[in-house]
């Protein structure tokens, strides 16, 4: 670790405690180096990550005003994550407190600020403990903040708990700044085996008032009527400073050659016709069952449309990792990139909220597949409210198998550039981009909401 001395007294150190789950690590580097970049001067941020995502990601570019600490493993395995996430829930809300605590002690350089993830229940009580401010940066969409939030609506309204096979089609029209939305599109955490971590989740919302600021990686324009209510509802500063997507990385020139292959997929990409290729990617985390990336594999080659396909696994399906003249299968690529090259035309995602984020941004209409988590809340809000988009299953469920066939007509028709119905979601994905885009430009509100942030946990330290 840096020592303090080379830094002057007037340094505005912000500790992040990022959730270690990637779609939340992610989200908290990507708001850090936001932050670090903006004034690169006078900001350093201290990111702390388990030891077993430091080995992940401790050599991942990032500004010189980013350093890493450590505090050891709550389950020392993605594996053991997977397998038992009630129990990493419960272990990451008990066990990692004390030896933060401890790096705390440790750091040369005065805290001014901790930025902590609201999912990391215990930062809000350790910074008020040590008169340090602690933002909260919620990782989702505000609307699921706010359905946590106003969660004894639910109770009131005899919708929880709740037998999803018996109500799914019951609508909730009565959350704050929510559109109405079906039970079974809500957050799985409200329902059936998610309800195992429903309450270290409410836990983090009803601690996020005792905190100083609440961060969004959302965009207000996104979702506007629900961050304004959350605003005059919230006794702290609200400030929507997304996307928190790497877009700032998009001029670098690293082209990664895909080493599964050696085909370079960005030049691959370049040989296809404009909006021509379905890109593919279904999370880092948890994924779909055998038996249902088969029937996609197939649906995908019987389509007749190119694709592009992002999988560690799922190279071997098609043999030597290539998806036959159509598409191309790589066990990695550098997504927002991808997303903004002009030959994209879709995107099939499992929705979590970074993924749909970076399509916003990128103006690309979706194709849904929902897990888990907030992820089926997203696909709603990507298919209803934004129009962006189609689900590729109606229901929501493991279990529940889409057949090649039908995933053959539908990328079919979703691909289709001739077809008016697609044109007018294309049109309405361009409306998104530039409302993305228009929010990080000088004067946008993403801009001036993270000036905002900077000049308050600034005061008092110089500037």
């Amino acid at each position: 670790m840096d020592t303090a001395k080379n830094y002057p007294s007037t340094v505005c150190h912000v500790v992040a405690m990022p959730y270690p789950g990637r779609g939340h690590i992610n989200a908290m580097m990507n708001s850090c180096k936001l932050l670090a970049l903006k004034r690169p001067q006078h900001i350093i941020v201290t990111f702390v990550v388990t030891e077993e995502w430091l080995g992940f990601i401790g050599s991942d570019p990032k500004p010189p005003n980013i350093r890493f600490a450590t505090v050891p493993n709550v389950i020392p395995s993605e594996v053991g994550r997977a397998k038992n996430f009630p129990g990493f829930v419960e272990a990451v809300s008990t066990e990692m407190e004390a030896p933060f605590e401890e790096l705390l002690d440790r750091l040369e350089l005065p805290v001014t600020a901790i930025v902590a993830d609201t999912f990391v229940v215990w930062a809000v009580g350790v910074g008020n403990r040590r008169n340090i401010p602690v933002a909260s940066l919620w990782c989702m969409p505000a609307t699921v903040f706010s359905m946590l939030h106003h969660f004894e609506l639910f109770v009131q309204h005899d919708h929880f708990p709740i037998e999803l096979s018996e109500h799914g089609d019951e609508v909730v029209d009565y959350i704050p700044g929510v559109s109405a939305t079906r039970i079974e599109d809500l957050p799985t955490i409200m329902y059936g085996n998610g309800q195992k971590v429903l309450h270290r989740c409410l836990e983090g919302v009803s601690l996020v008032s005792k905190a100083q600021y609440l961060l969004f990686t959302s965009v207000r324009e996104l979702e506007t009527e629900v961050i304004d209510i959350l605003k005059e509802d919230l006794p702290l500063p609200v400030y929507p400073i997304g996307p928190a997507i790497p877009y700032f990385e998009l001029q670098k020139n690293s082209s990664v050659i895909d080493a599964h292959n050696g085909v370079n997929y960005l030049q691959w990409l370049d040989c296809q016709p404009t909006g021509s290729v379905l890109y593919v990617s279904l999370g880092s985390f948890l994924s779909v069952s055998s038996a249902q990336m088969d029937e996609i594999a197939g649906g995908l080659q019987d389509s007749d449309v190119r694709y592009l396909w992002v999988s560690r696994e799922e190279t071997d399906r098609f043999g030597n990792g290539g998806g036959g003249d159509m598409g191309l299968v790589v066990p990695w690529c550098n997504q927002l990139k991808v997303l903004c090259h002009p030959s994209i035309g879709g995107f099939w995602t499992h929705c979590g909220w970074n993924s749909t984020l970076e399509a916003a941004f990128a103006g690309v209409p979706m194709l849904t597949f929902p897990i888990m988590g907030d992820q089926t809340s997203n696909s709603k809000r990507v298919v209803e409210d934004w129009k962006v988009g189609w689900r590729v299953k109606k229901d929501v469920g493991f279990e529940i198998l889409v057949t090649r066939e039908e995933i053959s007509k539908l990328v079919k028709r979703f691909m289709d550039q001739k077809s008016n119905e697609g044109n007018e979601m294309r049109k309405r994905a361009k409306k998104l981009q530039e409302a993305c885009q228009g929010a990080i430009t000088e004067g946008g509100s993403s801009e001036t909401n993270l000036d905002a942030f900077i000049k308050d946990i600034s005061k008092g330290h110089g500037h």
